[in-house]
């Protein structure tokens, strides 16, 4: 799938610098910048390697000046974003940008004509990025590599004792540090060993977000071709010596997309193996692979993309990682121990296992999740960490201790947790039901004895929901009980969509058209409605700001997906779904090529932020759009 920019588009900075892509290694690392060429986060480069596959990301090539030349002074074609200052200043001679399974960029500047193009490769930590004079003159082509050895997450300053080892074989230039080894292969080029630091570099998003945003690169060479009409200078950054430039795929431009093929390609971004694992990536550049991201995706990036044996494996490898019936929360760098602080990424794990079991019978795979399933059960209703318990007198799931925050809800500040939500929460109890169900359903597929049993838990549990949770006088759903909290958010609409929902239809739709009403806008739900206290319309600021707005109004399209199953669901509304879906054609282009935001801003303009490519946003959507819009 193939998105571009034109010419004024390009030009203009304020677009061109807004507009991201990400291209992935399927083993957790990438390469990620703007249209414009500038780096504007901390997490742009090159080449970005998963040191120990999928984390460890270090950005090794964090750029490449480039500069061409036919007469007395260079024309830089690259632009990097100094403080009160760009240069070069390429982006006047964008002409055109486009990415798709590589990342292509025209320029054209006093009748010189060039077209870098950049490859990722797939499963290792290496890239391909040529430069091809598409012109009918020649010219010299000067490229000065731009390297870092940092994490993605950190800074990186001058520093005398970097690198370890610097050194230059013919063709090569090898750049180690701490272990880590950057190879950079440029064969035909006429290598000056020049080295030495560039300073100060600046990255605007880290700035709006308050963090900071200045890095300084080393330059170990610059490297210089004569190139005539149809030749191309090659460079290969790697951490493997032995890998050798890649064939870079050339794509054509469609002129109509359709929302699920849009959908589907996107789906591919999230996909990571490593030695030890398959699994999903919840967003880029910042996440890895958390619970309850990779569970609620799954069922719209695995199942409806045909990746049934993906799914199993990931099922599997969490089932592996369970402590006290806990799935991890997040799986954490190399040499730490997952945290498990969440109370909903194991019942939405459930219903991974349904949907894929729905999707495929497979009596082996059923049996060995029914034992896990078992386990988890045996948990909850006994007592498990944080505070995760049954209530026995109402079959109810309660959570919770001071100073956590274990449902997706999850922002804290400092000591502050922004939304607890401690008690009983309105989807946790309809995903701890749905939980019942599915266990019943495998006793009866298996043929075990104790599906009544979990029939009862289940119908205990369902009748207290509807007699706590229903509020008549607002016309939805509280949002938790035991404490009451009657804020108007959108958690009651996942408990709608659930498989065995344990909500009453004609209640339903009444909360429906609250929901609505009130949270319904083109980008997804608002996490708290606009005339509750606390309301954050913004998405802006600091970060203890952004976190503080998180989900006190920040409007999330992942949300939009359960709102679609419950429309059609209890109000078979079709045209409905199909309606609050299609924006996604839209939000595909307008932050991260070809990915979905973490979240909008919950009033008008509704401005993307946070992550430009999320996992749930896309599995979500696209969930939706298959199983409500096509019926499939």
């Amino acid at each position: 799938m193939l998105y571009s920019l034109n010419e004024q588009q390009c030009r203009n900075l304020e677009v061109s610098t807004r507009k991201e892509w990400v291209l992935p290694n399927g083993i957790g690392g990438y390469a990620m910048g703007t249209a414009s060429g500038i780096n504007t986060r901390r997490y742009h480069g090159q080449l970005i390697a998963a040191t120990t596959p999928p984390t460890g990301r270090m950005v090794l090539l964090a750029a490449v000046d480039a500069f061409i030349q036919s007469g007395q002074h260079p024309l830089g074609i690259s632009a990097n974003q100094y403080p009160g200052a760009i240069y070069p200043e390429g982006f006047h001679y964008l002409r055109e940008f486009s990415v798709g399974k590589a990342a292509c960029w025209r320029y054209r500047a006093t009748g010189l004509e060039l077209c870098k193009r950049l490859y990722v490769h797939p499963g290792v930590n290496a890239v391909t990025i040529e430069y091809e004079n598409t012109g009918k003159s020649p010219y010299m082509l000067t490229l000065r590599p731009l390297v870092s050895h940092k994490s993605h997450h950190g800074e990186f300053h001058e520093d005398s004792g970097y690198p370890d080892h610097l050194s230059l074989p013919e063709g090569q230039t090898i750049v180690q540090h701490q272990g880590v080894e950057l190879h950079i292969r440029h064969q035909g080029a006429n290598r000056l060993p020049v080295h030495g630091w560039y300073y100060r570099f600046e990255h605007q998003r880290e700035l709006e977000r308050g963090l900071p945003a200045r890095d300084d690169l080393f330059c170990p060479c610059e490297l210089t071709y004569r190139l005539e009409p149809g030749e191309k200078a090659v460079l290969v950054a790697s951490t493997d010596p032995r890998i050798a430039a890649a064939e870079i795929p050339h794509e054509e431009p469609s002129h109509e997309y359709r929302i699920s093929a849009m959908l589907k390609d996107a789906a591919g971004k999230f996909f990571v193996r490593s030695h030890e694992r398959s699994t999903i990536i919840a967003g880029y550049p910042w996440f890895t692979d958390w619970g309850r991201d990779t569970m609620i995706s799954l069922p719209g990036l695995c199942i409806h993309t045909g990746r049934i044996a993906e799914a199993k494996e990931i099922l599997r490898s969490y089932a592996s990682q369970m402590r006290q019936g806990l799935i991890p929360n997040r799986f954490v760098e190399v040499g730490e121990e997952p945290d498990y602080n969440t109370v909903d990424a194991t019942l939405w794990f459930a219903n991974a296992i349904y949907k894929t079991l729905l999707a495929e019978w497979d009596e082996p795979f059923a049996r060995e999740m029914f034992t896990v399933l078992r386990d988890v059960h045996h948990w909850h209703r006994e007592g498990t960490l944080y505070g995760i318990h049954v209530d026995k007198r109402d079959g109810l799931l309660a959570q919770g201790e001071p100073g956590t925050q274990l449902t997706w809800m999850d922002a804290k500040v400092g000591e502050w947790v922004v939304t607890p939500r401690h008690g009983k929460p309105v989807e946790i109890n309809g995903l701890w039901i749905n939980l019942l169900r599915i266990l019943e359903w495998l006793c009866e597929k298996l043929t075990d004895e104790n599906a009544h049993k979990f029939s009862l838990e289940a119908e205990q549990a369902a009748a207290s929901f509807e007699e706590k949770f229903w509020h008549p006088v607002r016309g939805h759903y509280l949002d938790t009980v035991d404490p009451t909290d009657a804020s108007l958010r959108p958690n009651q609409v996942l408990a709608m969509a659930l498989p065995f929902s344990p909500v009453n239809p004609e209640h339903a739709r009444l909360a429906l058209k609250v929901v609505g009403r009130e949270l319904l806008t083109p980008y997804g739900l608002r996490t708290l409605g606009p005339n509750e206290p606390g309301y954050r319309g913004k998405f802006s600021g600091s970060l203890a700001e952004l976190d503080a707005a998180y989900h006190q109004g920040t409007v999330w399209p992942w949300l939009i997906g359960s709102y679609a199953t419950a429309m059609v669901r209890y109000c078979d509304d079709r045209a409905e779904a199909k309606r609050v879906l299609r924006n996604a054609k839209e939000m595909l282009c307008e932050y991260g090529l070809g990915g979905i935001a973490e979240v909008y801003d919950g009033d008008e303009p509704q401005s993307p932020g946070a992550c430009p490519w999320q996992a749930w946003s896309v599995g979500e959507i696209l969930r939706a759009w298959t199983e409500d819009v096509q019926g499939e």
